[in-house]
């Protein structure tokens, strides 16, 4: 029986984790310094908790990351500390470059490293999200069959580390980006009393995120954590000599909604933070 280990059960990774089950895996996952939420989730998707993160390296055969991308050296760096040789899979968005980092981090302590993106929503009985894997075949193909008979849709992808995390990024740098500017011009059209008429608009093309108005405080909540994706979109442009602008921009739209993390914001308010800096948000 393969055992993974979940590093950490956020709302998409005790998801995503928990579907391993399904091909007999133990999954694990490490209860000291996490959140209630965390701890409500691990229980719920059946994970087994362990004492500290040093258990883990020693009894996981495949550890996967999925973290706020801003953290994803730091806790390659964690797990390296605890000699880890296994297969690290960091499904993380994060850019081409930062991936090789993080390679380089996990192999110091003779683990083989992964490069992994998960697009979609958090798997379940009606949602299907897509894993895809770059890296090493030896390495790859033991990570595609903990997901087999689930309902994760494992991808694999020629080539080495960095293309699963550049194909991440060049989805999410429209997709995210999008919504972020959908936004703005609503908050625009609003100052001016002249919503209905850009709905109207919007409303009338087959497909705009400009109608998709309830869908603003969802994208203000998740934007703690797709704020440093759009950075890692940004620096992944920069390195083939793209214009980053437009990803920094959005990175910047979603720093001013940084203080309504997790929360269940109203239409009226997520607007009213666009007019105000970062420095007006608690943290």
């Amino acid at each position: 029986m393969t055992t993974l280990g979940i590093l950490h059960p956020g709302s998409m990774g005790a998801a995503v984790a928990a579907q391993a089950k399904h091909s007999g895996a133990e999954v694990l996952w490490c209860p000291a310094g996490r959140s209630a939420s965390s701890k409500d989730r691990a229980k719920r998707y059946g994970l087994t908790p362990v004492h500290a993160l040093s258990e883990m390296t020693e009894r996981a055969d495949i550890i996967l990351s999925l973290c706020p991308p801003a953290a994803a050296e730091d806790v390659a760096r964690n797990v390296t500390a605890r000699s880890y040789t296994g297969i690290y899979v960091d499904g993380n968005a994060v850019s081409p470059a930062t991936m090789l980092n993080i390679s380089a981090i996990v192999q110091r302590s003779g683990a083989t490293a992964v490069d992994g993106s998960v697009i979609g929503s958090p798997p379940s009985d009606s949602k299907s999200p897509r894993l895809y894997l770059s890296g090493p075949t030896d390495a790859v193909h033991p990570v595609a069959q903990l997901f087999e008979g689930s309902t994760v849709q494992v991808r694999l992808l020629p080539g080495d580390i960095g293309q699963a995390s550049a194909l991440k990024l060049s989805y999410s740098s429209y997709q995210k980006a999008s919504r972020a500017l959908a936004a703005v011009a609503y908050a625009l059209a609003s100052d001016h009393g002249v919503e209905a008429e850009l709905l109207d608009i919007a409303e009338g093309r087959t497909t705009s995120y400009l109608a998709e108005t309830a869908y603003f405080p969802k994208v203000a909540a998740r934007s703690w954590r797709w704020g440093p994706e759009m950075e890692e979109a940004a620096r992944a442009l920069e390195e083939v000599g793209l214009p980053s602008d437009l990803a920094d921009a959005a990175a910047a739209v979603m720093e001013r909604w940084a203080g309504l993390k997790d929360a269940s914001p109203d239409l009226a308010l997520v607007l009213q933070k666009l007019h105000t800096g970062p420095q007006d948000h608690p943290g």
